[in-house]
This record gives structure tokens, sequence and C-alpha cells, in this order.
């Protein structure tokens, strides 16, 4: 049976990043994708120039559209926005809790531009943190949930990553891609243990949307019944072909999005 998993996330008109980069990789990993638009944006691979958020209650119609009519195996959360889309989303989502949730919380985004306004960060961690079956920060949105500084070694990625756990999610996936150095590692942290998963920096500027891309393989594995553990390892191993596999693209000239079908497409 072919799973269907539910993006709820803003979107990209330059097809790198949000819903566009969601519902490719939803794609590439063998699930259904269904897509809930909670804002528009202006970007391009320089950056972001312009954010609409669509107004809270319909952002809560689409979702509960979807719920009414379509089997939901797994439920991605990017892009939020606003306090009010965060309130309807927790609200929309609350009937459903067997439904496994992986939360991106996405509040900055490359080049530097706002996401999420900040009297949102703490609807966030209210309302949606409890919801999720797994969170996935960078180290700056991990620093921006509690209030710290942002961690600059492992020590304080797992101390931050269980940290965040304590606030409700059941596990939580710190991204270490902004640690110095050769190394990339994520720390996975759940309740039987830490995990901790080892990469080699990618020299490349072909980076934008591989967070809305992990998070997404990473609901696809779930949906499809694997455990955590194994889910970050094989979406970890996808998002590393498709980073590779990036210079076969030709889009934009700054951040350049990755190769969501590089298995599936010749060069």
């Amino acid at each position: 049976m072919i799973r269907n998993v539910l993006s709820i996330a803003g979107s990209d008109p330059s097809g790198g990043a949000g819903i566009q980069a969601d519902l490719k990789a939803f794609s590439a990993r063998g699930v259904y994708g269904m897509a809930a638009l909670t804002a528009l944006t202006a970007q391009n691979t320089q950056g972001v120039s312009g954010v609409h958020s669509v107004p809270a209650e319909f952002v809560a119609e689409q979702i509960k559209a979807i719920f009414a009519d379509v089997r939901v195996n797994a439920v991605k959360i990017g892009m939020i926005a606003n306090a009010a889309i965060a309130e309807a989303v927790a609200d929309a989502l609350a009937p459903h809790r067997d439904v496994p949730v992986v939360l991106d919380p996405v509040m900055i985004a490359k080049g530097g531009t706002a996401l999420l306004a900040a009297d949102a960060v703490d609807i966030l961690t209210e309302r949606l943190l409890p919801l999720a079956t797994l969170l996935t920060p960078n180290l700056p949105e991990a620093a921006a949930l509690l209030h710290e500084p942002v961690a600059e070694n492992r020590e304080t990625m797992a101390r931050q990553a269980e940290a965040l756990m304590r606030l409700g999610p059941r596990a939580v996936l710190v991204k270490g891609g902004h640690l110095a150095g050769d190394e990339s590692p994520d720390v996975l942290a759940s309740p039987e243990d830490l995990t901790w998963f080892e990469a080699a920096r990618v020299p490349t500027t072909k980076t934008h949307g591989t967070g809305c891309t992990l998070s997404s393989a990473l609901a696809a594995e779930i949906a499809k019944g694997s455990a955590l553990p194994e889910a970050v390892a094989i979406a970890k191993d996808y998002l590393a072909g498709a980073v590779a596999s990036a210079e076969t693209l030709s889009v934009g000239t700054g951040h350049g999005p990755v190769q969501h079908f590089y298995a599936l497409w010749s060069a």
C-alpha cells in the first residue's frame, strides 16, 4: 500500500524549498504527497523578497479537508509564518494524535529573512512541539526555541537536543550543519538513547531546501513504518545523494537546489 503524507508549509516559487521540495522528496521516497499551504513567498536562489501569509482559518480548512477524506499516514510541518497559523495548525491536528508528525521549525531563510514572526516562537513551542513525533531543528533554530546561544560543539548539541525533548516532542534530531570544521554531525535524542549520525561536510553552494528535503524524507520513511534511527539513516543517505547530484541541475545563481530525483533521472 502506498502511504499518504501531508506537508503543511509555505510555497517556494523557485521550486527548491518549501512545499515544492516536500512534494518532490515525497515522490522520490515512494509516498503520495499532499500539501496545505501556510504562506506564499517571493523568493529565488538569491533569497526571499516577500512573504504573504495564508489566513489562519483557511490553513485549518485545508488540513481538515484532507483528513475528512484521505488516509494520512504522516504529517510534515514546515514554515508556519505566524502565531495565528501555529494555533490553527495545532487545533486542526489535535484530533489526530495517532498520526506521526515531523516538525521542521522553519524560522530563518538561508539569506537571513525571518520566516517565523517573533511572537509565534512561544506558540510553536507550547502548541506544536508536544504534537511532534520528531523535531528537526538546525543549530540556530534549536537555540532560538530554547532562548540560548547557538551550540558550537557536540556536547552543547546533545544537551540542547535533550532539553528540546523535554518540551514535548517524542524525539529530536539536532542538525549540526552550522558547526565549524570538516564534519557535519547530527544527533538524535529519543527516550531510549542519544544516537550520532556522522557525515563529512560537502563543499557546495547547492543547499537550498536541504532542511525541507530531509524532514520530508523522514516523514516518508516514518509513514512507511521505519523506526526513527532507521528513518534518519535512510533520509540522510537520500539527502546526501541529492546534494552530491545537485551539480547536474542549472537553477539560479545563488544557493541552488538539490537534485531530488537523482536516482530516477539521467543527467
